[in-house]
């Protein structure tokens, strides 16, 4: 009874470890796509983030000093945000090479 349970274990082992080597093949691909869909998506969120803040900025010099100074903290916050995206741009590809254990090109094809 105990060497059945040793091998039900053994052959539970091995099929594991032939599964693993298939599950690093999937993070790998799911690293490039994330890396991919990060660099074609971020720029397009700063630059509208950017956009915003300057049409907030604009609109709210024509109102009253309360509604200004409010949206000055909006438009520092979509400022902030674009910079955080754009951070993420940069710091994308050497964070998820690292996970991958691999070096990502993160770039984009176009067919």
């Amino acid at each position: 009874m105990h060497l059945k349970r040793l091998t039900l274990a053994f052959l539970l082992f091995l099929a594991s470890f032939a599964h693993a080597q298939n599950l690093l093949t999937g993070v790998e691909d799911a690293t490039f796509s994330l890396c991919a869909a990060l660099k074609g998506l971020m720029p397009v969120v700063a630059m509208l983030m950017i956009v915003m803040a300057g049409v907030i900025y604009a609109a709210s010099q024509m109102m009253g000093a309360e509604t200004r100074a409010r949206a000055n903290v909006w438009a520092t916050a979509a400022l902030t945000g674009a910079l955080i995206a754009i951070l993420i741009i940069v710091i994308a590809p050497p964070v998820l090479g690292l996970v991958s254990g691999e070096d990502i090109s993160c770039e984009i094809f176009v067919p």
